[in-house]
């Protein structure tokens, strides 16, 4: 066979395994293509980016030893900005004479006394709000010889791409995508677990409530603060033995056991605040979810990641995880080759409620408070992470790599769908049409005699 041939019958072989196995995946860099398309718009630099950026502007158009003035307002972003560029141009040999971080009225006044005061001012250069301020545009233009006015560069980048719109798109599924973890392996076993929505405001309110009342409030200690953490976390695990025994034992069917164990924690989470939002707490919780540990991308970000390693190596590399394969692709045949069934759809079912319950911590660290209503249909978009990811909810197939990019197309969609102006009941349209598609597609995966 011709070398050509060859090489043609591996590209189609890869792009059938491409279209059969990671379809998700294809659909995910479509729909970042789509929404970078929708979202191209006119980007304006700012901070100290924009600061180097004009820096190298002003010295390849004006001779060093000029004077320039710098206008900006008091934001931190154009504070930023005035700082990192007043440290460019001295470094390049420009004068400094005027640095002024207020409005227009107060721009245009220090001009003026600079120029009195016998200083030449060779250019200004401004951010993009001060550069169109009237004041300052009239004086320039009335100077003997009129003085130009610069501002950064404009550009064209997608909305979608930007780096604060990702890292706001990873910090916001991170609790979805966390509990998506733990609702694989119960769905794999051919289960379901409805009781995470209120798992998650079940374990923010006794975190912040133990926080507030025995942990010593805004200024507990750090100890204090993750032995909290951790009895909220191993109470939502409790629910889920819970769920698991009946599950089992008693042969309850899962979805009338987890909708019984919702409104129980929901009820729960309500007595025990009252029905109020708890929010005395220490400022170091909020590290969690608010905080950055590795540049700018958030901690619940890299939790995130790090519990998916882990997930991914349980459920390729140890008996257990060979072991929910088994339990969910036939019940009878994994009992009669010596798997413990019962042990192992329990520990599903804790493993996807302490996860909750880590989602309702990591929920109260970003919102700075415990409140009852928080999971409000999340055990919805968790499940549908799951199978938009492709786990099949006749349980025996499912990855988390899968789960993942299932997590990341519905974080993508509906930030997707607010930058472009979509309204709430049209995006849940959206959302539906999604889910039925995945749906239908796993169905399309299936033998037909399944």
């Amino acid at each position: 066979m011709p070398a050509t041939a060859q090489n043609s019958n591996r590209y189609l072989a890869w792009l059938r395994w491409l279209l059969a196995e990671q379809a998700m995946l294809v659909a995910l860099v479509i729909l970042i293509a789509v929404l970078s398309v929708l979202t191209w718009d006119k980007q304006s630099p700012t901070g100290a980016v924009a600061g180097q950026v004009l820096a190298a502007r002003i010295s390849g158009q004006l001779a060093t030893g000029n004077s320039v003035a710098i206008l900006t307002r008091s934001t931190s972003e154009d504070l930023a900005f005035a700082t990192e560029l007043k440290a460019q141009l001295e470094q390049r040999g420009f004068r400094i004479p005027v640095i002024v971080n207020a409005e227009p009225p107060q721009a245009r006044a220090a001009l003026e006394a600079a120029t009195l005061a016998g200083q030449k001012i060779d250019l200004i250069a401004a951010s993009e709000v001060a550069s169109s301020w009237t004041a300052v545009q009239r004086w320039a233009e009335r100077q003997s010889q009129p003085v130009m006015i610069l501002k950064p560069q404009p550009y064209y980048w997608p909305n979608f791409l930007k780096t604060d719109n990702l890292l706001n798109i990873s910090n916001q599924i991170a609790v979805i995508a966390i509990i998506a973890i733990g609702m694989t392996m119960v769905i794999i076993t051919g289960g379901v677990d409805l009781s995470v929505g209120s798992l998650i405001a079940l374990s923010a309110v006794i975190c912040t409530i133990l926080l507030r009342d025995l942990a010593g409030g805004q200024s507990a200690s750090l100890f204090a603060t993750l032995a909290c953490s951790l009895a909220a976390i191993g109470a939502c695990a409790l629910f889920g033995a819970v769920s698991g025994t009946f599950v089992t034992l008693l042969r309850v069917p899962s979805f009338i056991v987890t909708l019984a164990m919702m409104l129980l924690a929901d009820g729960v989470a309500y007595n025990l605040s009252q029905g109020a939002t708890i929010d005395e707490i220490p400022r170091a919780f909020m590290w969690l979810g608010k905080g950055t540990a590795l540049v700018r991308i958030p901690n619940s970000a890299v939790l995130m990641i790090g519990l998916y390693v882990v997930a991914q190596f349980i459920m390729t590399k140890t008996i257990f995880g060979r072991h929910l394969y088994a339990v969910g692709g036939n019940l009878k045949a994994a009992w009669l080759c010596g798997v413990p069934v019962k042990r192992v759809t329990i520990a599903a079912y804790i493993i996807c409620a302490a996860l909750a319950g880590l989602g309702g911590v990591l929920m109260a660290s970003q919102l700075g408070a415990g409140s009852p209503n928080y999971g409000s249909k999340h055990e919805l978009m968790v499940i549908a992470a799951v199978v938009v990811g492709g786990t099949s909810l006749a349980g025996g197939r499912g990855t988390m790599w899968g789960t993942f990019i299932g997590a990341l197309i519905l974080a993508v969609i509906a930030n997707g769908m607010n930058l472009v102006g979509l309204e709430s009941k049209r995006q849940q349209i959206v959302l539906g049409m999604v889910i039925l598609s995945a749906v239908l597609l796993d169905r399309m995966k299936r033998p037909p005699h399944e």
